[in-house]
């Protein structure tokens, strides 16, 4: 009787505290998220000369004021590209980019990969699939990109596709592969949903979450 009384206090103070790192963790994670961003984003006053900086006006500090700042100046910044001259000057600053080893290679990659990311690229992303990678039994989330066309589909036995098989936990970075489009398996899972899985290596699974919910309102 005295046994089962305490393994139940203990399963009683167990549950609780896991109920209460499931609440605590996410939020105490997002808090330090956030004050990294506003401390990052105040740095960017750093680039105002000393004289003019906030600081000499204010009696006091303003978090986040960095962050209006960056983004006044990204938009200062996209209204002058966006005329004759700003462009003229834009296209001036890459010809002298392009000119400089090694330097060129590092701002054509960080330019293509932002503007995959502004622009949507995850569009490119026809549909989320399955394949056998990086050897037979070993099943690795991939994107179809396309279909294989000209002398690359010309010179295979088979109909091929264009893969994209993202990183963990970075899926902006990946392999470009050419499968046979038999041997890819089709997932219902859209797009965003499998960014959750890779992003989180495994942890996070969108289906088990919602079965998890219906389960809850039963």
């Amino acid at each position: 009787m005295l046994k089962g009384f305490f393994r139940h206090i203990k399963n009683t103070i167990k549950r609780n505290l896991i109920a209460g790192l499931l609440v605590v963790t996410p939020l105490a994670a997002t808090a330090f998220f956030l004050s990294f961003l506003l401390r990052w984003g105040d740095k960017a006053l750093l680039l105002i000369p000393k004289a003019y900086r906030p600081a000499h006006y204010l009696p006091f500090d303003i978090p986040g004021l960095g962050i209006i700042f960056l983004l006044a100046l990204l938009f200062c910044t996209g209204v002058l590209v966006r005329n004759v001259f700003g462009r003229f000057l834009v296209r001036l600053g890459e010809r002298i980019v392009n000119t400089i080893p090694l330097v060129n290679k590092f701002y054509s990659a960080v330019k293509q990969l932002v503007s995959t990311i502004v622009s949507g690229g995850n569009k490119d992303f026809k549909r989320v699939v399955l394949i056998e990678y990086p050897r037979k039994g070993v099943w690795a989330l991939a994107y179809v990109t396309g279909t294989a066309v000209g002398e690359i589909q010309r010179r295979t036995e088979k109909r091929v596709v264009n893969l994209f098989v993202p990183t963990t936990p970075n899926p902006t970075s990946g392999f470009y592969l050419m499968v046979p489009e038999e041997e890819v398996i089709p997932l219902d899972m859209s797009v965003e949903d499998s960014f959750k899985v890779l992003i989180s290596g495994g942890i996070i699974n969108p289906e088990s979450t919602q079965e998890q919910r219906i389960e809850e309102k039963r």
